[in-house]
């Protein structure tokens, strides 16, 4: 009878608005659980901010709220627009430094060192920001990561020297790299399943946001007083910080119950028995071995490992940094100035992410995968076409006898303007956000920093060789042949996701994890091709 109970008044809470009364209520069935009839509806503004899910067990609807995980996931992503604003900076940055006279003049080998210093420094920030989730939390590692970007902003602004300029671009790197790892283990870990893809991808989000407001303010801040409103994101993300609540998983992890209940109660919103949820989070930590290195040649995280590395590969090796590094020069052909022309180009990006992050639990991440693959395929190889009929023009214009008036060649720029255009769509739809989601939902918990860090360090590695030695790969093969090259990485990246990776949408983490470690229920659970049955699984 007792156990009765609990479910009744567990049952009152949930169908009953806060100003019903006992006395009003009638169980129509009293072994079912069934309808709890009221002569009162629901109150409009507490339920405003809810949403409606089914229950656990006893499949009862509950009422989960979703602001607080909105406004959880929208402070911790300050942290990515701060990490946006690193990548974007040198930009604006560079034309100024190159006209100073003193101690801080750029030339152009100087200023590609000032450009990759922040690649080197997310490098060691990657494995830095992976041991910090684990040790301190990952609320804690996410605030922790505001002093380097701190000191790296205040460097650059009153730098003096190069050696200052060069000090500042790493501290900030390492900020970049530590974020670019804790926020999206963050926001997996606060998210219901069902919100996971949308607030997941809002780190990509942010990050393109920050790129744009750095192009903005480039345009007419000084470069010194531009870094001092860089530090704005980082100084309101320490603060705002503090009043979040540090993620259920890690504190479960910790042997602290009772906080992660209150943190639970915080995100769902009170209405919610978080009771089920823990106990899923529990009973998947008890089934968990310390973690080694050992571990990464089990099936059981091998396979989420080498996922997660070769997202990172195809994001970084599709062509991205080269099809940014010609925007300007496109754009100029277009006949537009090149600052207006960048910030163009960051709009676009902007744009392109919020719709992703609208359709990321619609569509699912492997359709948006294969869709913005194919079209960032299919417009490397129209660059490269462009590539080469401008080539084929100049060398034709070189052959014409000199007394005769060369024929006007046609103008292409629309090509690579429309070739630019739908390849940022692409990317920003598909392989710009989902590598980062992707990778902090298949970790398991127990690898989830370690995995993390390492799959972190591999992306900015990418970042950087692409960055430092695009101009020697445009010597080797050309430009048309560079973009061809591209081409054949997306389009190997459009077939390993068709054949290797899962569909994660509205799925839990729990669930995930089990996936891959062949437990026939999680599969269920879970959309997948053929070809990715889980470890153990034949297909």
């Amino acid at each position: 009878m007792r156990s009765f109970a609990r479910r009744l008044r567990f049952a009152l809470r949930l169908f009953l608005p806060k100003t019903c009364s006992l006395r009003a209520c009638a169980c129509a069935d009293y072994n079912n659980m069934a309808t709890i009839q009221t002569s009162e509806g629901m109150d409009p503004d507490r339920d405003r901010d809810t949403a409606p899910i089914l229950g656990g067990d006893g499949g009862h609807r509950r009422r989960e709220q979703v602001r607080n995980q909105f406004l959880a996931t929208f402070v911790s992503t300050l942290g990515p627009l701060a990490f946006g604003m690193v990548l974007g900076y040198s930009s604006p940055a560079l034309p100024d430094l190159k006209k100073e006279t003193g101690a801080v003049h750029m030339d152009s080998y100087h200023g590609s060192w000032f450009g990759s210093l922040s690649a080197i420094g997310a490098m060691f920030g990657g494995p830095l920001g992976g041991w910090c989730i684990e040790a301190l939390g990952r609320k804690t590692s996410l605030m922790t990561a505001v002093l380097p970007f701190t000191g790296g902003w205040l460097i650059l602004a009153y730098a003096q020297n190069l050696a200052m300029l060069y000090v500042g671009r790493l501290l900030t790197g390492i900020a970049a790299g530590m974020t670019s790892l804790t926020v999206p283990v963050y926001v997996a870990e606060i998210s219901s399943p069902r919100l996971r893809g949308l607030l997941g991808a809002s780190f990509q989000l942010m990050v393109t946001i920050g790129i744009l407001l750095v192009y903005v303010f480039g345009n007419f801040l000084h470069w010194r007083w531009l870094a001092v409103v860089c530090l704005i994101p980082a100084v309101i993300l320490i603060i705002a910080m503090a009043f979040m609540p540090e993620t259920p998983r890690w504190l479960l992890a910790k042997g602290r119950r009772p906080a992660a209940v209150t943190s639970l109660l915080w995100l769902r919103g009170p209405d919610v028995d978080v009771e089920d949820e823990c106990a899923d989070i529990e009973s998947n930590l008890q089934q968990q071995e310390t973690m080694s290195w050992r571990e990464f040649t089990q099936p059981s995280l091998l396979k989420p490992f080498a996922i997660g590395m070769a997202l990172m590969f195809f994001q970084q090796f599709s062509g991205i940094n080269a099809v940014i590094f010609y925007s300007v020069s496109i754009l100029e052909d277009a006949g537009i100035d090149g600052h207006t022309g960048a910030i163009i180009v960051g709009a676009v990006q902007v744009v392109a992410t919020f719709v992703s992050c609208l359709l990321m639990d619609k569509m699912g991440r492997r359709v948006l995968l294969i869709v913005a693959g194919t079209g960032m395929a299919i417009t490397s190889i129209t660059f490269g076409l462009y590539f080469q009929l401008e080539q084929n023009n100049s060398h034709n214009s070189t052959l014409t006898a000199p007394t005769a008036t060369p024929a006007p060649a046609p103008d292409l720029s629309w090509l690579s303007l429309t070739s630019m255009i739908v390849y940022i769509i692409a990317f920003s739809l598909g392989w710009g956000p989902i590598p980062w989601l992707m990778m902090s939902e298949i970790f398991p918990s127990r690898a989830r920093g370690t995995a993390s860090g390492i799959a972190t360090l591999f992306n900015w590695f990418g970042a950087f060789i692409v960055t430092k030695e695009f101009d020697d790969m445009v010597a080797a093969f050309t430009e048309q042949g560079a973009f061809w090259f591209f081409a054949g990485i997306c389009a190997l990246g459009v077939v390993f996701v068709c054949l290797i990776v899962p569909e994660t949408k509205n799925v839990s983490l729990e669930e995930i994890e089990a996936y891959f470690e062949g437990k026939g229920n999680a599969r269920k659970a879970m959309q997948t091709s053929p070809f990715s049955s889980p470890p153990g699984e034949e297909t």
